[in-house]
């Protein structure tokens, strides 16, 4: 998996430029709302100085308030304060005049009317901030998901020539041996590297359609009978001591053939970090809205630090027995269970290796 990191840019003497690209433009917005402010001061200023002319700084006042606010969005609280407060300062200032039969009645018909011209600036320059705003986090996710696009197609070029390499080397070796017995091992090799192709191409399939968002199959399914039909194909192949049971788990709405699949690849992952004789446990629980499907074994189980890699794309660890996994089991579990609205983590298990926890909702 890619992970895209980003670096501020550095000036040609060392020093990091982006932080200050940053405060120039904070510093820049502090001096226009100082500016801002004090012109507004100025007008209330000559509002109270000029009797009979009120009006025209008034009108000053609010113009300047509702042009700026179109090019600088203040928080929507902090506006309606200072809306409110110059509402109410230079109302106070023209209702003043009236009382002292300096100006008409009329003229406190500018009283609503100025602050309603601005209110309508705001929710227009808020819609445009909004809107902006999603276009952003639009190119962003878009921009993210190229990145991913790339690594996983970085990532599966490199997975599916490593079988492939390694296939044809065997398979040359086997056609320079003379004697059967010597081809023999080169073709198990071989046939290995060709089954985990399979693997892989099935399971890229799988997460490009759980990327893609197809549409689950969604139906009310036990749980229990689900986890018993999982136990029952894996017990009849492997010669590991299972131990399967759930308690009366409940229904959850799932896809069946989806979730069959996220639970093969644990119970697979289990397999390939055992060998004979070891334990393999899969069971379940209930909780209020929950249900958890419960994978354990007696494996070497994970290692801390690897944990928070072990969901990966592509991310192997090289089991003591029997073949390489595709890298893929694990993330396209996890794929399904987020698919489904739940959750898959990995932790140690009580057994003494692996425990994975496969969480889904619980109908009512």
């Amino acid at each position: 998996m890619s992970v895209i990191s980003y670096k501020p840019r550095e000036s040609a003497t060392g020093v990091r430029t982006e932080p200050a690209v940053r405060r120039l433009g904070l510093n820049r917005g502090l001096v226009i709302d100082s500016l801002l402010a004090a012109f507004m001061l100025a007008m209330l200023g000559l509002m109270i100085r000029l009797p009979g002319e009120e009006t025209i700084p008034y009108h000053f006042l609010f113009l300047s308030l509702t042009i700026v606010y179109g090019f600088r969005v203040w928080p929507l609280l902090p506006t309606l304060l200072v809306a409110l407060a110059v509402t109410g300062a230079t109302g106070a200032v023209l209702l003043g005049r009236v009382v002292d039969g300096v100006i008409d009645n009329a003229e406190l018909a500018e009283v609503p009317l100025m602050p309603a011209l601005f209110v309508a600036m705001m929710w227009h320059a808020r819609r445009r901030a909004a809107a902006q705003q999603q276009v952003e986090r639009m190119a962003d996710e878009r921009r993210a998901s190229l990145e991913r696009e790339r690594g996983f197609f970085r990532d599966t070029s490199h997975a599916i020539r490593t079988p492939i390499t390694i296939a044809r080397g065997h398979l040359e070796l086997a056609g320079d041996a003379t004697a059967l017995h010597a081809v023999h091992p080169h073709v198990e090799v071989a046939l290995r590297q060709l089954d985990r192709m399979s693997a892989l191409s099935d399971r890229l399939l799988a997460l490009a359609r759980l990327d893609a968002g197809e549409a689950l199959d969604r139906r009310p399914t036990d749980v229990a009978a689900l986890v018993a039909e999982i136990g029952r194909n894996w017990t009849a192949n492997t010669d590991r001591v299972w131990l399967i049971g759930c308690g009366p788990a409940g229904r959850a709405r799932i896809d069946h053939d989806w979730m069959e699949l996220a639970l093969d690849a644990l119970v697979e992952n289990a397999v390939h970090f055992t060998s004979s004789g070891d334990t393999i446990r899969i069971g379940c629980t209930a909780s209020p809205g929950r249900i958890a499907i419960i994978v354990d074994d007696s494996g070497p189980g994970i290692e801390p630090d690897d944990l928070p890699f072990v969901f990966d794309r592509f991310w192997h660890r090289r089991p003591e027995h029997g073949p390489m996994g595709s890298g893929l089991g694990l993330s396209m579990a996890r794929a399904v269970a987020e698919a489904h609205g739940g959750t898959l983590v990995a932790a140690h298990s009580d057994e003494g290796g692996a425990r994975f926890v496969l969480t889904i909702p619980r109908s009512s």
